[in-house]
């Protein structure tokens, strides 16, 4: 069987994605979109029990898919949505000194994500997560 082509264009997409966050932020290089998006996955990941993260990770292009699921404390209990000025800080936490995501930082990676997943599948297991989910990827 061939490697898939997916996986074949990895690096490719996520490179696209990158730009794609730098040019919906208004951030400046691809590391500023690399924390951003980075740290906005983590914080979503910290919302969702062990089994949904799973299933989301696997709508995910593989590199987003990798950075999604990277040094994951599994024991870690999952925390509540909240308000998008807590989300904003905790997207913000990641690296202080070093993040420089703006106040739509969520919506900017949604928006990016959104552009290199399959929408339908996505929204379709957003639909089946817990309440708070879908509204976290609204771009």
């Amino acid at each position: 069987m061939p490697i898939p082509m997916d996986y074949q264009h990895a690096s490719e997409e996520f490179e696209r994605f990158l730009r794609l966050v730098v040019e919906r932020s208004g951030l400046t290089t691809r590391n500023q979109a690399y924390t951003t998006a980075q740290s906005v996955l983590l914080t979503f990941r910290r919302r969702l029990e062990m089994r949904d993260a799973i299933r989301f990770a696997g709508v995910l292009p593989p590199v987003l898919r990798a950075i999604f699921v990277a040094d994951w404390d599994t024991q870690e209990e999952p925390r509540a949505f909240s308000s998008h000025a807590a989300l904003i800080e905790e997207v913000r936490s990641l690296r202080r000194d070093h993040n420089f995501s703006p106040d739509s930082a969520i919506a900017d990676v949604a928006f990016a994500l959104r552009a290199c997943v399959d929408g339908a599948e996505f929204d379709r297991l957003l639909a089946t997560l817990p309440p708070g989910a879908a509204d976290f990827w609204r771009d």
